[in-house]
């Protein structure tokens, strides 16, 4: 299981600053991961009404932002924003190192046929320098 990867309630947002990381503006393309977002997050009670936060093993905390499309199942994308100070500076290495952390925590979390050794293997492969040693 990823460690240090975990659902957080709403940080409280004064004095920070969001820094937009990625969108994935797909997450239906394979069921199972909006089915995942879903369930992780109760997005048939909550809807739009608020978005997600995780915490990272760094100590960040990470806004997930659902997005609804018309014609398609909610949730259709997600954005992914870090917390950080406002005006502060933020060490890229340690955000690639979360986000790493955060994919291998959704991998798990979606199951098979998707799997953690198998993303591991990815970015092994592709060099990826956040992905942590995994053996």
């Amino acid at each position: 299981m990823s460690e240090g990867v975990r659902i957080v309630s709403h940080p409280g947002v004064a004095g920070k600053r969001r820094c937009q990381l990625l969108i994935e503006d797909r997450i239906g393309h394979y069921p199972e991961f909006r089915d995942f977002f879903v369930r992780r997050f109760d997005l048939d009670r909550i809807g739009l009404q608020a978005p997600g936060y995780l915490a990272a093993p760094s100590g960040l905390v990470y806004e997930l932002c659902f997005l609804g499309r018309s014609g398609e199942p909610f949730p259709s994308g997600v954005e992914v924003s870090v917390l950080v100070d406002a005006l502060e500076p933020f060490d890229e290495a340690v955000v690639d190192g979360d986000l790493w952390e955060i994919l291998r925590w959704m991998i798990e979390g979606v199951g098979a046929p998707w799997s953690v050794s198998d993303l591991d293997a990815t970015g092994r492969l592709y060099r990826i320098p956040a992905m942590r040693d995994t053996k």
